[in-house]
C-alpha cells in the first residue's frame, strides 16, 4: 500500500491543476495556510471562469500539434509569423501564466515555478522529435551542431514578453528543462534555487534561456552543452 502524498506546494498545485473545483480537504487546508498557493488558486479559478465564458466550441484533440507541425515544416518562416502561429496555439489551449503578477522579473524563479506547474512534462511524451526541436531552436536564433540530449517534451509557454518554449531533455545527468524565452528581460546570467530545483538563466538567441534541474551538476552540464553545441546567430 502506497504512503499518502505529503501535501506540500507541489502536491497542492498538481491537485488544483488536475481538478480545480474538486480538491481534497488536505489540499484546502494547505491553501488556507499558504499565501503563494492561495494566489495560485485564485489565478486558476479566474482562468477557469474565462475559459467557461469564452470557449464554447470543442477543440479537436491534437490540433496544437498539427499547427506546430505545419509551422515547423516551413524552414524559412520569419520569426514574426512563427510567433503568430504560436499565439494561436496558446489562445486555444490557455496555459497557467506564472510569468506575470510579480513586481520584478526573476527568470530562474519563474522557470522553476513553470516546471512545478507543469509536472506532466516529466512523464509525457509530447512533440518528442529532434527535427522539430532543431526547427524551434533555429527560429529562436540558434543552430544546433550536436545533440543536447533526447528530446521528450516540447510545449509552448507564456513568457514575460511573448510566447516561449518549454523543452524537456533526457541527459546522462537526468531530465533537464530548457526554456527558450523571447524578449529583453535578462542581460546577465542569473541563478536560483527553490523547492529542491536549481535554475540558471542567461542571455541567448532572441531572448534568454533558462535551465532547470534537480541538481547543480545537471544544470551545469546542460549549460556547457548549450555553449558547446549551439551556435547563436543573433
Amino acid at each position: 500500500m502506497n504512503a499518502p502524498t505529503e501535501m506540500n506546494c507541489l502536491a497542492y498545485r498538481r491537485a488544483k491543476l488536475a481538478d480545480p473545483q474538486r480538491i481534497s480537504a488536505e489540499a484546502r487546508a494547505h491553501e488556507a495556510g499558504c499565501d503563494a498557493c492561495r494566489l495560485f488558486a485564485r489565478r486558476i479559478d479566474a482562468q477557469e471562469a474565462r475559459i467557461a465564458r469564452v470557449l464554447d466550441v470543442p477543440v479537436p484533440e491534437g490540433l496544437d500539434e498539427r499547427i506546430l507541425l505545419a509551422v515547423s515544416g516551413r524552414r524559412q518562416m520569419p520569426w514574426r509569423a512563427w510567433a503568430v502561429a504560436a499565439s494561436v496555439v496558446l489562445s486555444i489551449g490557455l496555459g497557467v501564466s506564472v510569468w506575470q503578477g510579480h513586481g520584478r522579473y526573476d527568470a530562474p524563479r519563474f522557470a522553476i515555478e513553470h516546471v512545478m506547474h507543469e509536472p506532466e512534462s516529466f512523464s509525457t511524451a509530447r512533440l518528442a522529435d529532434p527535427d522539430q526541436f532543431r526547427a524551434v531552436l533555429a527560429h529562436f536564433g540558434g543552430e544546433l551542431t550536436h545533440s543536447l540530449g533526447h528530446v521528450r517534451y516540447m510545449k509552448l509557454c507564456p513568457g514575460p514578453e511573448g510566447t516561449g518554449w518549454h523543452v524537456v531533455l533526457d541527459t546522462d545527468k537526468g531530465m533537464v528543462s530548457l526554456f527558450l524565452i523571447p524578449g529583453d528581460k535578462v542581460h546577465v546570467p542569473q541563478t536560483g534555487t527553490m523547492q529542491g530545483y536549481r535554475a540558471l538563466a542567461e542571455p541567448a538567441g532572441r531572448g534568454h534561456i533558462a535551465i532547470v534541474a534537480e541538481n547543480d551538476a545537471a544544470v551545469a552540464a546542460m549549460a556547457a552543452a548549450v555553449r558547446d553545441n549551439v551556435r547563436w546567430k543573433i
